[in-house]
């Protein structure tokens, strides 16, 4: 098919094909920004699509003539190198990965990173929600959809940061979230009645495990109906929430998007008044079975609908609630075909106004990988118009390319085993490479009884994950920490302690990932994008870019920089759980000492862990703000550069206030200089300079 193209204002590469017709595919949902011209493409451009079309079916083959490696491809099983492998792009409800052998999962992102040999990079873009695969296979990558013929958007930049950096320009930042969200948070399919939920605040407390938040499954609605409560077991969430608020936690509950068909029932008679539901092929409101029997499901696709929806929320989240968990929005549909609604389904008004965030009119097969993104779309706005002052925390299920503006994830119904374990770690590698830098797995797994060694084990590499939360379904054993022996007690506790410690350098690279799109849970290659070696590493990952984490299960792990990286520990003794830390050379992590809650986290006391490079310098940075809300838009903030120089065994370390309008904090500091597999730490110092001399030679 013959083509038209040119370069974007930000050097980005559009090329549409021949037929294209917008009606079918804008507004896209991915850009924040349509693509607009500002010249002629280049006869120097290297990449460049070729589409087919045979009226039921398109496709673009983008032929890469060099050897490459290939990333991104969204939430998905299998290694970080992507190479050879075939995704399908269709949202589905997959318990244990074990539909169609873990092919598609609950995510679609029609996006592909290819590394050179050189450290270069580029990405691929399908601006396609349709039904859709990607083939990496050989030399070429190619979209295969089951709709009309799409645009396709190619990025090419100097390496893979500066590719991150123009992905979320073109798709969306983060927005930097609430302090609380990055701690321990504790889960299960369900906690009930309320008494349980406040009996496991206490047990976290009692048992002096770092948390912040405790979340509400769907056994705390009234027969599964949205926005409502369980007079029973859960009479009065107001009385929950104030009892979690006063031991410092937080709480988050579950809303799905099946609203129980129902006359009589706030949701429903709502939804049904304003013409708000999917329709079938023959224009009726579709009624498929989820948790609560028959319901109606809202149309996400416009905006008048998405608008209801956020208004859903004021009462609800008056009873003191932090966050929304959106699950089954896929959207799940329980004995639907393929587990979902008929792909003849309508979304749309009759209009052909593509104006004020609506999209044309047009059948699930195009809107069903975007229904749960339209969805935490609504929810996001909703939270903002509850609760403006604070920043809104939507856990999502289901997402697409662009989803980052909206919710964090979480990925799925994984398994309780050690493959599955392992798989989380190239999930949420490629995720973050996919512009998703917030997610995780349920930690010692959803999907049958796990065991005490699992639960260590995947806590102690699980908390230096972006997302940190225990989650099991219901008739399982018990999977809380102390659930098990004093050992896996003990085990995640030292681990959820190294979580907070480091919580001032997490925050840090989230406020990082806000502003320029880097994960916040990197693969080794970041740390050299000409280091070959580094390129299939899922074993070892980084946290930010300075430190490097391998789980002790990881064996025959690669290391950047010839095993420059230094090895130290928080502690004295660390159990055979525990990860490996290594630092970089050349950094300086700020450490905070050991708090229950993100509420009471303090960095007015800061431990400096410096790692000198060969010239004896080191420098780190340390982002604060008020931990949520938004006046760190207007300058309340601190940036401070972290600066070491280690001369003649005389190791000095100043911290600088260099951004922001954030009063400055009186300091007490300690140094931890990292060297041999050790750290040496300096006696505690007042002021915003610390030295020590070092018993370790350069």
């Amino acid at each position: 098919m013959a083509q038209t193209a040119f370069v974007s204002t930000d050097s980005v590469a559009v090329f549409y094909p021949a037929g294209y017709e917008a009606a079918y595919h804008e507004p896209s949902p991915i850009f924040v920004q349509q693509p607009a011209p500002a010249r002629l493409l280049p006869d120097s451009w290297r990449l460049r699509p070729q589409f087919a079309s045979d009226g039921n079916h398109s496709s673009a083959t983008i032929t890469i003539a060099e050897d490459v490696d290939f990333y991104g491809t969204g939430e998905v099983t299998g290694p970080l190198r992507r190479n050879g492998r075939t995704i399908s792009l269709w949202n589905i409800d997959t318990p244990a990965y074990g539909v169609d052998g873990g092919t598609h999962l609950y995510q679609s992102h029609p996006w592909v990173m290819g590394l050179r040999r050189d450290g270069s990079a580029f990405g691929i873009i399908a601006d396609n929600t349709w039904r859709q695969s990607i083939s990496i296979e050989d030399h070429q990558v190619t979209f295969n959809s089951d709709g009309p013929a799409f645009r396709v958007v190619i990025i090419e930049r100097s390496n893979p940061q500066e590719l991150m950096q123009a992905l979320a320009n073109l798709t969306g930042h983060m927005s930097l979230p609430p302090l609380w969200s990055l701690g321990y948070q504790q889960c299960r399919f369900s906690y009930q009645p309320d008494t349980r939920v406040m009996e496991v605040a206490d047990l976290l407390r009692q048992h002096q495990i770092p948390s912040d938040v405790i979340w509400m499954d769907i056994d705390y609605m009234d027969g599964y109906r949205i926005f409502t409560f369980n007079p029973r077991e859960f009479p009065n969430p107001k009385r929950l929430n104030d009892y979690l608020h006063s031991r410092d936690f937080k709480a988050v509950y579950m809303i799905d998007p099946g609203v129980k068909a129902e006359p009589g029932y706030f949701v429903d008679d709502q939804g049904t008044a304003g013409d708000y539901w999917v329709k079938t092929a023959d224009g009726k409101p579709f009624v498929g079975n989820v948790w609560p029997g028959a319901c109606h499901f809202p149309d996400f696709t416009r905006s008048e609908v998405r608008h209801w929806w956020g208004t859903l929320y004021k009462d609800f989240m008056a009873t003191g609630i932090d966050g929304v968990w959106n699950d089954m929005n896929e959207p799940s549909v329980f004995g639907g075909p393929g587990g979902t609604m008929p792909i003849d389904n309508v979304h749309g008004q009759p209009s052909s106004s593509t104006t004020n965030g609506r999209f044309n009119p047009s059948s699930h097969l195009r809107f069903h990988n975007i229904y749960g993104m339209q969805m935490v779309r609504a929810s996001r706005d909703g939270l903002l118009l509850a609760q403006p002052q604070k920043r809104p925390f939507i856990l999502s299920r289901s997402n697409f390319l662009g989803g980052q503006r909206y919710a964090a994830t979480w990925t799925g119904d994984n398994l309780s085993s050690p493959e599955q374990m392992r798989l989380s770690i190239p999930m949420s590698l490629t995720l973050g490479l996919t512009g998703q830098p917030f997610s995780g797995p349920d930690i010692g797994g959803f999907c049958e009884n796990a065991t005490g060694e699992l639960v260590a084990q995947w806590t102690a590499m699980g908390v230096f994950f972006p997302f940190v939360r225990n989650h099991n379904i219901k008739g399982t054993v018990d999977q809380e920490p102390w659930a098990f022996t004093p050992e896996v007690l003990d085990a995640c506790r030292t681990a959820i302690n190294r979580r907070y410690r480091l919580m001032p350098y997490v925050y840090t690279a989230f406020r990082e990932a806000s502003l320029n799109g880097m994960p916040v849970m990197r693969p080794l290659f970041m740390a050299d994008a000409r280091d070959l070696s580094l390129r299939s590493e899922d074993k070892a990952f980084l946290l930010g870019g300075d430190l490097m984490i391998t789980p002790t299960w990881a064996s025959d792990v690669a290391s950047p920089q010839d095993n420059s990286w230094q090895p130290f520990t928080l502690e004295q003794h660390p159990d055979s759980y525990q990860a490996s830390m290594r630092q970089r050379p050349g950094s300086v992590i700020p450490v905070a000492n050991l708090a229950q809650s993100t509420t009471t986290l303090r960095t007015d006391s800061l431990t400096l862990l410096v790692c000198t490079d060969g010239q004896g310098q080191a420098t780190g940075m340390l982002y604060e703000d008020d931990g949520d809300g938004f006046s760190y838009q207007s300058g309340n903030y601190r940036v401070l550069s972290l600066t070491a120089t280690l001369q003649k065994r005389l190791l000095t370390v100043a911290v600088r206030q260099t951004e922001g309008s954030m009063e400055p904090l009186p300091r007490t500091l300690r140094i931890g200089f990292v060297r041999g597999g050790r750290v040496q730490y300096s006696a505690w110092q007042q002021g915003n300079e610390a030295r020590m001399k070092v018993a370790i030679k350069r």
